[in-house]
């Protein structure tokens, strides 16, 4: 019976105990070695105190057990908290999800990432970013940068600058646009000095380079005439003098290239009003622009070829002028730099390309198909002087004619595809030969001669077409009645 009786009172005391008030357990707590039983029962009556303590003890201790006891209660922490130490399972989604929901910005920022839904994304982005989450508010900035919406990204990027270099870089970026360049420069120096990499470029451009209108740009003198092209670069923004330093740098480290009379000007950075170009130039879906305001730097700098970067188009090839937008690599330049040189690409030309090349008797890494054996044979013989025993290769250059072309190699070249960054030797001593022939290259005087006639301007129309007569040589060739160049760039047979 004594037994019984204290047995009895065990359990009145333990049912007393458990019945205590939520201050009494909370109190209790902050003395227990292990007070996880104790916040539980505070927490199943309802307090939110005692939910946190125990999520951030369950946290540190790194206890599933009490954390899916909170998410049952749709603790939306807890929920982050388990997620966290479970990793990807099956509930980790449900973790995630329930945490977002409860506003937990972290989850909230993780669940944004974890969706193709741009409407979801920029949804749970915003709501991140507008609990004061500074990762879900950087995050929100790259996103509406990604998206072409810079109004929407300045205010975040302010918010944020202090924090991340890239937010630093980026709201200096768009302060240089506005024409804010003191303060453009204050943060693009604050985003290097945090080591980052494109901020340290872009310093040292601003440091290196100053923007010209076109009639201002500056003349060179010249001590390369044994160049046989002697090529400027121009550069229409921040963002792409920087990527033309870049193809500048890359270009004087290209051990392949050093044989050729090639002459690369360090580039010239235009005001933002010099060049009107367009990304669909003409309605031919391509990058083009009106080339006349380059006329006085082509001319005080003795210049014979071009190179443009805009900010956005396909890279193309047209009469001694390369356009290229700030995606392209070095590869592609290089690609189109041998079009410089009369090359013609090894992938299959769309039709009109195919029309004008397929056939030719201009191509020096072309041959095709003739009534007896190929065409045209002096190319074939030239080869063959160049490369004895040369081999023999089908090229798709033609695929879309009914004509088929041959190439002097069977590797697949840098003329089919950019990165394969492949110059057989037999390329390079074609590419010597073409550089020795004026007539094998149109320099950049036939586009403004063709430019300014188009425009009516006759004076200084016929002032280029004597320019590039020159170039020939007296008497050679027929500008007038020349066809200008088709599309030099199309999508590479993947």
């Amino acid at each position: 019976m004594r037994g019984f009786i204290v047995a009895l009172l065990a359990i009145l005391l333990v049912g007393s105990d458990s019945g205590r008030d939520t201050r009494q357990l909370l109190h209790n707590a902050e003395s227990a070695s292990n007070p996880a039983s104790l916040l539980w029962l505070a927490a199943s009556n309802g307090s939110g105190v005692a939910e946190d303590r125990l999520v951030a003890w369950a946290t540190m201790q790194g206890s599933a057990f009490w954390l899916n006891k909170l998410v049952a209660l749709d603790n939306a922490d807890a929920a982050w908290a388990l997620y966290q130490l479970v990793g990807d399972d099956a509930k980790s989604d449900r973790l995630m999800s329930l945490a977002a929901i409860g506003n937990v910005p972290e989850a909230q920022l993780a669940f944004a990432m974890t969706t193709d839904d741009p409407v979801k994304r920029e949804t749970w982005l915003k709501r991140a970013a507008g609990q004061g989450y500074l990762p879900g508010q950087a995050a929100l900035a790259d996103w509406y940068l990604l998206h072409a919406q810079p109004e929407e990204a300045r205010p975040w990027l302010r918010v944020t600058a202090n924090d991340y270099p890239q937010s630093a870089f980026q709201y200096g970026r768009l302060l240089w646009a506005d024409g804010k360049r003191k303060a453009a420069g204050k943060w693009i120096a604050q985003a290097a000095d945090s080591g980052h990499e494109m901020a340290g470029k872009v310093r040292l451009i601003l440091s290196t380079y100053s923007p010209y209108s076109a009639a201002s740009v500056p003349a060179k003198a010249r001590t390369d005439e044994s160049c046989s092209q002697k090529i400027g670069l121009f550069a229409t923004s921040l963002s792409t003098i920087v990527k033309a330093d870049e193809i500048v740098t890359e270009f004087r480290k290209d051990k392949r290239l050093q044989s050729l009379a090639i002459c690369l000007d360090a580039p010239v950075w235009l005001t933002d009003d010099s060049l009107n170009c367009g990304g669909d130039w003409k309605g031919q879906g391509r990058l083009g622009c009106d080339v006349r305001p380059l006329a006085n730097a082509v001319e005080k700098r003795g210049l014979t070829h071009a190179v443009i970067i805009a900010e956005q188009g396909k890279a193309n090839v047209n009469n001694g002028v390369m356009f290229l937008d700030l995606i392209d690599s070095y590869a592609v330049f290089v690609h189109e730099l041998a079009h410089f040189a009369g090359f013609v690409d090894e992938y299959a030309l769309g039709k009109n390309a195919a029309k004008r090349y397929c056939g030719s008797e201009d191509a020096p890494n072309l041959i095709f198909d003739g009534k007896i054996t190929y065409s045209p044979l002096s190319t074939l013989d030239n080869w063959r002087a160049l490369q004895p025993g040369v081999g023999i290769w089908p090229a798709q250059s033609c695929a879309r004619s009914d004509i088929r072309a041959y190439k002097p190699s069977g590797h697949i070249t840098f003329l089919e595809h950019h990165d394969s960054g492949d110059i057989p030797p037999i390329y390079m001593a074609l590419w010597r030969q073409q550089l020795s022939r004026p007539e094998a290259q149109r320099p950049v005087f036939m586009n403004l001669f063709q430019s300014f006639q188009k425009a009516g301007q006759t004076r200084k129309a016929g002032k280029w077409l004597d320019k590039y007569n020159a170039f020939l040589g007296a008497g050679k060739g027929d500008p007038e009645e020349t066809v200008p160049e088709e599309d030099d760039e199309e999508p590479l047979p993947f």
